[in-house]
């Protein structure tokens, strides 16, 4: 099977979840996490997702799903323990053009969710079509235990770093080489730290040109 990888801006974007429970627990933390509007169908809500209903978070609709749920959505999450309701869930979805994933039956499922490991803005994504969930899990927690915790910390002073580059160099093969090298250095927010010393060398020896009238 041969899947496209992206990372995809679901910010206000409407999605809809089919169901309440254990299953669609964390496809609808997932969602949220990236600041997706979401509306939760089904007729029975478990504690945490009620909860999540009652601060606003989401949007709860106490019933059974019926034809017609998916107009205007951008995704939708098939979450039942009822595969009967998931895959009609997945027929109105391939009908109208909504991408869709049915939890635990990768033949019904558009797109999958992935092992993330995160670190701030750094996001790692894992996935076996669908083929090892559990290996996906296991591989997400290896690289949990090699990645320094303060990573997330260290990329936002190199992304700070880095439009300071960007801001001062043209656009040519010095500016790309400087960047490269950055990425290989310890980064920090203070002014006399190595990279930004670097960066601010490079800078005055290297000064941008400008156009002559």
């Amino acid at each position: 099977m041969s899947l496209f990888p992206i990372f995809l801006k679901l910010t206000n974007r409407p999605c809809v979840v089919i169901g309440a429970g254990h299953l669609a627990e964390s496809k609808i933390a997932s969602l949220r996490a990236a600041d997706a509007s979401v509306t939760v169908i089904a007729p029975r809500a478990n504690e945490v997702i009620s909860e999540l209903a009652a601060n606003g978070e989401i949007t709860l609709d106490r019933r059974p799903y019926r034809q017609g749920d998916l107009a205007g959505a951008f995704l939708v999450v098939a979450a039942t323990d009822d595969p009967a309701v998931n895959r009609a869930v997945f027929a109105e979805a391939t009908a109208t053009g909504v991408l869709c994933n049915a939890v635990d039956d990768p033949p019904f499922c558009d797109f999958y969710f992935p092992s993330i490991v995160r670190r701030g803005d750094l996001q790692i994504a894992i996935s076996t079509a669908g083929n090892s969930p559990a290996l996906a899990q296991q591989l997400r927690k290896d690289l949990n235990e090699q990645l320094p915790l303060d990573l997330g910390e260290w990329l936002a002073d190199l992304g700070n770093l880095r439009r300071e580059v960007v801001a001062a160099e043209p656009l040519n093969e010095q500016r790309r080489l400087i960047l490269h090298e950055l990425a290989q250095r310890q980064v920090c927010a203070y002014d006399q730290c190595p990279s930004r010393l670097l960066a601010r060398e490079h800078a005055l020896t290297n000064p941008q040109q400008t156009e002559k009238p």
